[in-house]
């Protein structure tokens, strides 16, 4: 059975990365975000991270090292995040284990891809925007619908 890990932080990313779930049926799903409440939303396993972000620079590689932990653990053969950090920083370590990457940049960032978002490019073996107006075929970036 192949093995995915599913990432978002709180918020919005969160509930986009639930809306695509029907996509894992048939897997063994993990999941990753920054709220333990989530647990009840979810009836596989939870991992949580610390919150962080590009302004908080301890919390942020205390978190890396929490999901480099994670994906080193589980080995997953794919990688799915809605954003933001736990999500980049998931692809990044599932990237280098050989796992497919697929980087969904938030229905929220409407005029620009997200800070994460940009960077993910290097790592993401399907990079998308929820965004028609912002797709960039030329440079890799896709869309495939909303999640919304």
């Amino acid at each position: 059975m192949k093995k995915v890990v599913a990432v978002a932080s709180g918020g919005g990313h969160w509930v986009q990365l639930l809306r695509i779930r029907p996509a894992f049926e048939g897997m063994s799903v993990q999941f990753i975000s920054t709220n333990a409440g989530y647990a009840s939303q979810v009836d596989q396993p939870l991992h949580v991270v610390t919150d962080a972000n590009m302004w908080e620079k301890l919390k942020l590689v205390k978190m890396f090292f929490e999901v480099a932990y994670i994906i080193f653990k589980v080995k997953p053969d794919f990688v799915i995040t809605t954003g933001a950090a736990p999500g980049y920083a998931a692809i990044m370590f599932g990237k280098l284990l050989g796992a497919k990457t697929i980087w969904i940049d938030s229905v929220a960032n409407s005029e620009t891809l997200s800070s994460s978002g940009k960077r993910a490019k290097r790592w993401a073996d399907v990079w998308l925007t929820q965004w028609p107006h912002l797709v960039d075929e030329a440079n890799g970036l896709k869309t495939w619908g909303s999640v919304l």
